[in-house]
């Protein structure tokens, strides 16, 4: 038995070893990295020989191999991970638009796993999770160990289901607790409205395929209504698909100017221009970002103020700039590999780092209850909606006393008026102040020197 065992990890091993050889092919020889890593293989196979020895429970050589690739890809970065075939297909399923799940969108910071941004109308923003949050369990499981697709793959699940969230808030001395149900999460890229009849407002809440047409709908329709300034609105807009913030970017500056530039290892920068030859809108404008602004958003307020297009304002984004490719493997699984780095026009790195806005303006502040206050747990996120609201967040625990108004983050489309949306009426302040000033025409002779 011992000996059959042994027999199938050297031959998965010489598999290895050969698929490594049609890969790298002749470059071994030159570089001398066979030996080196034949001789890294040969530790491995001794490793999970022994583990199939003497280790207390028989494993399957595949679960060790599958482990083995996880923690491989885990020392490269965050967000390079190996996917199993079933994750493999999940992320195909993910990329129309509508899953099963509580409607976060989630990332590293800090080396611990952190929501992006929750995504309006879902389970986990009417509950009221929170740009920042980091998630400590979920159900019982700590994310310690957890890879991003892990986590993922936990919060997935049926319609109706439910899924227990632990999180740690800034401010906070205690951990969260929310108890969700997961639901059908649909994603409406754009919505807008006219504020006070003077200024275009346009929510863009993620980067789809519909994103640009869609934005240029809502622009022509401020132009026809006459209105004289825009606020394009990217906080808690996690990202999406990079074709489609280069179009949404366009828009605003013109054909022929660079958007964004990716450049991997080898130091080649793969560059993408704008390409639009319709006469735009020169509106005065304003972009919205917060920490939970990342990638696509990232990319559009770099290239907006690189270019003096827009005046950003708000919160330094999250810093989400690197490249992931999916990479298919033989087998249906697949790898999630860093590839490149985002570099705004002026060459500015995103990764870590993100964008910091031209005018900082605080959200408003949130008090939160302690968590175990009154009944000492979350409930559903079906009865976590405060008195009076349809689907605004709660800042604190369901039936405390600590609930705020708002919580300074921009409520589901028109909830929120705009004088408890801080940011928002910064922005829409300075708009009306920039059309000011702009009329302001100077007195006949005013400044003439007498002689």
């Amino acid at each position: 038995m011992e000996q059959g065992q042994h027999r199938r990890t050297w031959y998965l091993i010489a598999v290895m070893t050969l698929c490594l050889g049609v890969l790298i092919g002749k470059g071994w020889e030159r570089t001398g990295h066979a030996t080196e890593t034949y001789e890294e293989l040969k530790t491995f196979a001794e490793v999970l020989s022994q583990i199939q020895k003497h280790y207390v429970d028989e494993v399957k050589v595949k679960n060790l191999v599958q482990g083995a690739m996880r923690g491989m890809l885990a020392t490269l970065d965050p967000h390079s991970a190996y996917m199993t075939p079933e994750m493999y297909k999940e992320i195909q399923v993910e990329t129309k638009g509508e899953f099963g799940g509580v409607g976060i969108q989630i990332g590293v910071k800090e080396n611990r796993l952190t929501v992006i941004a929750p995504i309006e109308g879902t389970p986990a923003y009417k509950a009221g999770i929170k740009a920042g949050d980091f998630i400590i369990k979920v159900d019982d499981e700590s994310t310690k160990e957890l890879t991003l697709l892990d986590a993922v793959q936990r919060m997935r699940g049926q319609k109706g289901t439910k899924v227990t969230l632990t999180i740690q808030r800034e401010g906070t001395l205690d951990p969260l607790v929310f108890t969700l149900v997961r639901d059908i999460i649909k994603i409406e890229s754009i919505r807008f409205k006219a504020i006070e009849n003077t200024v275009g407002y346009i929510r863009l809440t993620q980067f789809q395929e519909s994103s640009a047409k869609d934005l240029s709908k809502a622009v022509k329709q401020f132009h026809e209504q006459k209105l004289q300034a825009l606020v394009l609105d990217l906080r808690n807009n996690p990202g999406g698909l990079l074709t489609s913030a280069v179009e949404v970017s366009e828009q605003f500056i013109g054909g022929g100017k660079l958007i964004v530039y990716i450049k991997g290892r080898d130091g080649r920068k793969d560059e993408y221009f704008s390409k639009t030859k319709e006469s735009l809108a020169d509106y005065p404008m304003i972009v919205l970002v917060n920490e939970g602004s990342a990638s696509a958003s990232e990319i559009v307020a770099g290239a907006l103020q690189d270019w003096g297009r827009a005046v950003v304002l708000g919160a330094t984004t999250f810093g989400k700039g690197s490249v992931q490719t999916i990479l298919p493997l033989s087998d249906g699984s697949g790898l999630r590999l860093t590839t490149a780095k985002y570099y705004t026009p002026k060459g500015r790195s995103i990764q870590s780092t993100g964008i910091t806005p031209d005018i900082a303006v605080k959200a408003q502040p949130q008090v939160v209850a302690k968590a175990g206050e009154k009944d000492g747990k979350e409930g559903d996120a079906k009865t976590q909606k405060p008195q009076g609201s349809k689907d605004t967040p709660p800042a604190a625990k369901p039936g405390s006393d600590a609930a705020p108004k708002s919580n300074g983050t921009p409520a589901d489309f028109g909830e929120m008026p705009i004088e408890e949306d801080v940011q928002l009426q910064k922005a829409v302040e300075l708009l009306k102040t920039w059309k000011i000033f702009k009329e302001l025409k100077p007195t006949a002779g005013a400044g003439a020197v007498s002689s």
